[in-house]
Parts: structure tokens; C-alpha cells; sequence
């Protein structure tokens, strides 16, 4: 009852300043259609691919007020959920948060995480490190819903998600700096500046995160640094590189029934690529070589009264590789793209004692290469009306052999302003190094995860552009799931799991007038299998305000049915009202004031079971633009 009734409020509110709004006539800006291309890299013309793409855009991000990407990806993108435990950080090891699950498809590390097309994730367990994806220095973010392996290969079986950065394309200096005050003594500061001269330019960008937490001993420090630069060789060709290097600290209290004491992490992970590009009029593409890095150290911890850990977990981990493609435009409306990706991931675990850091135990060492090739042929026949798209991929791992990817889809564009598109698609997983050679339930001998992809989705424009709705239904079937089973009375892990996903997403978005702006996205999902932090109904709405120099967002998310890890397999339900303010002082140097209160209706709710989430929460801050 109470989450129709939000909902309500948020349209009559939408209805009562639209009236307010009338008198404003003038020309007013296209609705967005939330839909993007993939473009770093560039393995392809991404106009023709027949697949599910979300945008969230730096506006998003930056009205947002989040330092951390994943709680604006929840808001955003139907269909994606995210795990969260507490007020700030995500944390790592038993007990951490930041699973992302695309259509019910996730935990396990199956959405891969990119930024500018490198791939994230630690190479001893194959997680992702969900606290590294901060917002500063973000352009926008690209969600591919469904499977991406036939490009970027495994990890990429429920969907991908590229973190694209900031370039300076204006010639002399930019920047931002903002710092926020809130709850809990949470202090967030971030700067970031943009240089460009003719064929040169160059991003650096800064950000620090802490607070002491909600709960007792769940204080959390976070410090990131991003540099970018690019150089245009000449009108054909390009080259640049990154680095971005994140240190954290987090603290975990454990569960309201299992509490914990002296349990922590500290991590520092490190990305660092260079690339070479060419533009021509029959063909495009590049080489790009990458390296994801990191240094973990953690204390189990104790619960209360018992004896602390006589040792600390420590591991250091590496994913690289090298990628070529190259796009060929043979006749009208044909692209033949073709690539050669190589992979080399791995690292190395071992325990230290407390009182002699000298004394090692449990120490493996262990790596893992793949290579793949892919090719995929895109078609345009009837002026582009109808588009055809087919590819394959093959890829070889040194522990599991070879698999094929296959992928092929069409897209109808009936008119200027709609688009249907129907595919297939197969998407896989390779078993991680904990799952092959770590710990008593290993087996070396594991084959990838994989899942088939079935989907339609249709988009449509009206009123010029001030209207947008669309719709995506969905069919996955999964096999060949990694579990831990008893053999020969001892736990083993099996490719032995199946599931199967199905349901249906819808999403629009309502330009009023030039000051209001309405949107909401739906997604209903359906299981055969009991998933944890799946939500089987998900709704967010918004309605944003922006008379002058103000702007103001109120916006709601409604789960439904969610099984959080409750003993019982019980579900949970809740519903968040959230509100964002800001004030824009323009001069030479633009000042912006903002405020932003979540959870107003101080809602009780555990995403992850035994971690209470906070009440209401409030965060104050200033940002300056130069």
C-alpha cells in the first residue's frame, strides 16, 4: 500500500507543476532515448547491434550527489540490482556487498566490469571490486543487458558494464571541485581538471571518501587518482594511455546475529592502458594493451570474547592482456569486424603471522591464459529500414579448452523515431582460480558457466521527441553452474547448476515542459532457482524540477520480493523516497549549493540479511566549476 501511494504522490506532484509549468512554451530539448553504443573500445559499428543498451550520462551522475556509481546504475537501469550492507564502502571477503545482478544473473563475478574497455576484476577469486567505481572522472556508463561475450569473452555471460572516462575536448583548462558533509561524519571531497592543447589533451581527476558508518566498527576510507592523456598523431591515426589506482580501507561489524570484531581490508588495486588507433574510410580499429593490479591485506576478525586471528590474508592478483580489432566497410551498408583478444590473469595468496610477519602459510600461486578470435558481419538492406547482425567467437583457456560464442540479432526501424530488435546471444564464465585449485572444494578440472540469451525489445519517440517509451522481454537459460557438492562425502565443486530467467522490463521518460521532467523504469523477473538479492519486481520513478537557478529531484525505488540470505527464505520489501536539492550561483566561477535526504520515510529494510541498512540520511555539499 504504501509503495502505490508513493508512487501516486510522485505523479500528482508531476501533474501539479506541469500546470504550474504551463505558460512555458518554448522549443523544448528531445527526451533522451536511453539507449547508447558502445565505444571503448570501438571493436564495431555499434549502431547495428541488436542489443539492449542503457546510458547513464555524466548529468545523471552528476545530479546524482553519489560518489559511487552502483547506487546511480540501481536508479537508472532496469533490470540491474546492487548488494548493499551499510552507509558507505562496499568491503571485500565474507560479508561484503557490491553484487551486481542483471536480470537475476550476477553473483559469481557474470556482469563484467570495464573502464574505457579494460577489464576489471581480481585474478585469484575473479571478483569485481565494486568500491573502485567512483563517479569522478566519469563521462557516462554503458550497461549492456544480456550477454557481451562474443566482444570481451568470459565474465560477460549476464551483461557488461564500461566505465567510459572524461576527455577534454575543448582547447585550455577546465575543472571541478566539490566537497560534501552528511550522516554518520561522512566526508567526501573530489577534484578534477581537464587540459587541451591542439593534438594533445590530458584528464586528472582526484577523490577521498570517509566516514565512521552506520553501525559500530563499520568505519570506511576511500582514496582514488585517475590521469589520462591522448594524442592525435595525425587525421588517421591516435594514441593514448590511462592509470587509475585506488586505495580503500573498510571495517566489518558482521551480522546482527553473527557480529564480528577486528575485521577489516585494505586494498590497492591499480589499471593502467595504452592504445593505438586508426581512422580511415574503408576501415577502422586499434590495439589495446592493459594490466588490472592489486594488493589486498585483511583480518578475518572474532566474534565478541573470542581470541583474535594469529595471522592476516594477504594476495596480490593481476589480470592483462592485449586486444586487436579492426572494422571493415566493404559495400553500402556492410561492416565486417574481426578481432584477436589475449588474456593472461592469475596471482598469488599466502597468510603472515601478527606477531612475525616473516612466518608465511597457506601460500599457492597460480595463472591462467586464454586467447580468442571473433568475427561478426553487420548488414543494412531496404535504406537501412532492416538491419541484419551475426557473429562468432571462439576462445580457448589453458584449463578448460575451447568454447564458441555464437551471437546474431536484426533491428527494424520502422520510422525515424522507433526501433525493434530481436537477438541471440550466448554468454559464458570461466571458472575462477579459487574454484580450481583453492581451498578443500576445488576441482581443476571445472568447465566455464554459460547462459543463452533470448530477447525483443521495442522503443518508440512521440510528441517531437518529448515522449519516450520502451519495452524488452527476455529469456535466459542457464547451464553448467558452478556449485559446491558432496562427493564421496567431501564438498566438491561441480559443474552441476541450471537456471532459467524470464520476464520483462519497461521504461519511459515524459519532457512536460522545459522545466519538468518525469521518468520510471519497471522490471518483473521470474526464476526457476532461489537467487539470492534478485529482486522479482523493481520500479524506480523520478521527477525532476529545474525553475532557474534551482533544481530539484524527487525520486522513489520500490523492491518487491527479494530473498536477502533470511534463514527462513524469507523476502523482502521496502520502498525509499529520496529527495535532491540544488542551487546554482553563476559568475565567473560557478558555485552550486546542493542538498540531498535519502530514505525520508526512515524505511527498516536489510538488502543483505543481518545488515540493517540506515535510516534517514542527509548530505550537504559545494561544488565549484572553473
Amino acid at each position: 500500500m504504501r509503495t502505490k501511494f508513493v508512487s501516486v504522490m510522485v505523479l500528482l506532484c508531476a501533474a501539479f507543476i506541469s500546470a504550474s509549468a504551463a505558460e512555458d512554451d518554448a522549443l523544448r530539448d528531445t527526451v533522451r532515448l536511453s539507449e547508447v553504443v558502445v565505444t571503448a573500445p570501438l571493436k564495431t559499428n555499434p549502431d547495428l547491434l541488436p542489443l539492449n543498451v542503457t546510458q547513464v550520462t555524466a548529468k545523471e551522475i552528476e545530479q546524482s550527489g553519489e560518489s559511487s556509481l552502483l547506487p546511480v546504475m540501481v536508479s537508472k537501469v532496469p533490470g540491474l540490482f546492487v548488494t548493499e550492507r551499510g552507509f558507505a564502502g562496499y568491503g571485500v571477503s565474507g560479508g561484503s556487498a557490491g553484487t551486481v545482478n542483471i536480470r537475476g544473473v550476477g553473483q559469481g563475478n557474470k556482469v563484467l566490469f570495464m573502464i574505457d574497455g579494460q577489464p576489471q576484476w581480481a585474478g585469484v577469486f575473479g571478483h569485481s571490486l565494486a568500491d573502485t567505481y567512483v563517479a569522478n572522472g566519469v563521462e557516462r556508463v554503458e550497461v549492456v543487458k544480456g550477454p557481451s561475450s562474443l566482444l570481451y569473452g568470459s565474465n560477460a555471460m549476464g551483461g557488461s558494464i564500461n566505465l567510459v572516462t572524461h576527455r577534454q575536448h575543448q582547447d585550455g583548462v577546465t575543472g571541478r571541485a566539490r566537497a560534501m558533509f552528511g550522516s554518520f561524519n561522512t566526508q567526501k571531497f573530489a577534484l578534477s581538471t581537464g587540459i587541451k592543447k591542439e593534438k594533445l589533451s590530458m584528464t586528472l581527476s582526484g577523490q577521498l571518501d570517509r566516514s565512521n558508518g552506520y553501525r559500530a566498527n563499520s568505519d570506511f576510507w576511500l582514496a582514488n587518482e585517475f590521469m589520462q592523456v591522448n594524442y592525435a598523431v595525425s587525421s588517421k591515426w591516435s594514441t593514448g594511455g590511462t592509470l587509475d589506482m585506488t586505495q580503500s580501507y573498510a571495517n566489518n561489524p558482521g551480522t546482527i546475529q553473527d557480529p564480528l570484531e577486528n575485521m577489516w581490508t585494505r586494498i590497492f588495486r591499480g589499471t593502467g592502458g595504452i592504445y593505438l588507433k586508426n581512422t580511415y574510410e574503408k576501415a577502422d580499429g586499434g590495439v589495446q594493451a592493459y594490466i588490472n593490479w592489486g594488493r589486498h591485506k585483511l583480518d578475518d576478525g572474532n566474534a565478541p570474547g573470542a581470541a583474535p586471528k594469529d595471522y592476516l590474508f594477504n594476495s596480490t592478483d593481476y589480470n592483462m592482456g592485449v586486444t586487436a580489432y579492426e572494422n571493415f566497410y566493404l559495400w553500402q551498408a556492410n561492416t565486417l569486424s574481426a578481432g584477436i583478444d589475449f588474456q593472461h590473469w592469475g596471482g598469488h595468496i599466502w597468510n603472515t603471522g601478527k606477531e612475525d610477519p616473516s612466518v608465511r602459510s597457506a601460500e599457492s600461486t597460480h595463472h591462467v591464459n586464454e586467447i580468442a578470435g571473433y568475427v561478426m558481419m553487420q548488414q543494412g538492406l531496404i535504406s537501412n529500414i532492416l538491419n541484419l547482425n551475426a557473429g562468432v567467437r571462439l576462445q580457448h583457456g589453458s584449463t578448460y579448452g575451447n568454447v564458441w560464442v555464437p551471437q546474431a540479432g536484426f533491428i527494424v526501424r520502422p520510422s525515424s523515431s522507433s526501433s525493434i530488435k530481436a537477438s541471440f546471444s550466448k554468454g559464458f564464465r570461466s571458472p575462477n582460480i579459487r574454484e580450481l585449485y583453492l581451498y578443500p572444494p576445488a576441482n581443476p578440472d571445472l568447465k566455464p558457466e554459460y547462459m543463452l540469451n533470448y530477447e525483443l525489445s521495442y522503443r518508440q519517440h512521440l510528441l517531437n521527441g518529448d515522449l519516450m517509451f520502451g519495452a524488452a522481454l527476455f529469456f535466459i537459460d542457464g547451464d553448467n553452474m558452478i556449485q559446491t557438492v558432496r562427493v564421496d562425502g567431501r564438498p566438491r565443486n561441480e559443474n552441476t547448476g541450471s537456471f532459467i530467467n524470464k520476464g520483462f522490463e519497461l521504461e519511459g521518460a515524459y519532457r512536460i515542459s522545459p522545466k519538468v521532467t518525469l521518468s520510471a523504469n519497471y522490471s518483473y523477473l521470474h526464476t526457476n532457482a532461489q537467487t539470492l538479492y534478485a529482486p522479482k519486481n523493481k520500479l524506480n520513478a523520478e521527477l525532476t524540477y529545474t525553475p532557474g537557478n534551482f533544481s530539484f529531484t524527487v525520486d522513489e525505488t520500490s523492491i518487491w520480493s527479494m530473498y536477502n540470505g533470511a534463514p527462513d527464505s524469507g523476502k523482502e520489501s521496502y520502498t525509499l523516497l529520496n529527495f535532491r536539492g540544488a542551487y546554482t550561483l553563476k559568475a565567473k566561477v560557478p558555485v552550486t549549493f546542493s542538498v540531498k535526504v535519502d530514505n525520508i520515510t526512515n524505511k527498516h529494510y536489510q538488502v543483505i540479511y543481518g545488515c540493517p541498512m540506515p535510516g534517514t540520511t542527509i548530505m550537504g555539499g559545494v561544488e565549484f566549476k572553473f
